[in-house]
């Protein structure tokens, strides 16, 4: 299964959560700060990308394509109103991007796009779940890895693996002070 943290620093400690996430060899850490100002969001993802070093885990940056060059991070993900997949892919080792239909996971694949996160599948504060039909429409339409987002939990994240997702993508539930359950960063 993939994991990838959504780091949201409203939630607690990104730092501290993504040493945790790193030492469980969590896939991916998106930082996801779209509030800061580039100064600090640079300095946010220098962080995050001296803790990985010499990891398996992958450090990418939301949407900014100039932070993540100025940092040397492994990529970019893209939001579903980002900048255009097909201009970024070529200047990333990695590219992520954040779909809600079958035909924008189509358009990222198209892209080039390493995987898609796709969601919110269940209810999160703030949006509507899409469901878990959906996420089946587009695991069978891509392939590429589609991550799960969007209340995933311990107990629901079999059913999106079940429903054909490669992994799961989450704030909460890996920024948590001690998460439990398969989808926790210890362990994992």
């Amino acid at each position: 299964m993939i994991r990838c943290y959504v780091t949201d620093r409203r939630q607690g400690d990104v730092i501290e959560s993504a040493r945790r996430c790193i030492d469980a060899g969590v896939d991916y850490i998106q930082i996801r700060e779209k509030d800061l100002p580039p100064a600090a969001l640079l300095e946010l993802a220098i962080a995050i990308r001296d803790l990985a070093a010499g990891s398996a885990t992958r450090v990418l940056v939301n949407d900014r394509l100039d932070v993540a060059l100025a940092a040397q991070i492994d990529g970019v993900h893209l939001p579903g109103n980002g900048l255009p997949a097909v201009e970024v892919r070529a200047r990333v080792r990695i590219l992520g991007v954040s779909t809600h239909s079958v035909a924008e996971a189509l358009a990222a694949q198209e892209a080039q796009a390493d995987f898609v996160i796709f969601g919110p599948i269940f209810d999160t504060p703030g949006k509507q779940a899409v469901g878990v039909e959906a996420l089946r429409s587009v695991t069978a339409a891509v392939h590429i890895p589609v991550l799960a987002i969007g209340g995933i939990r311990d107990s629901n994240s079999d059913e999106v693996m079940a429903a054909g997702a490669a992994g799961i993508a989450a704030i909460r539930l890996f920024q948590a002070p001690s998460p439990s359950g398969r989808g926790r960063p210890q362990g994992g």
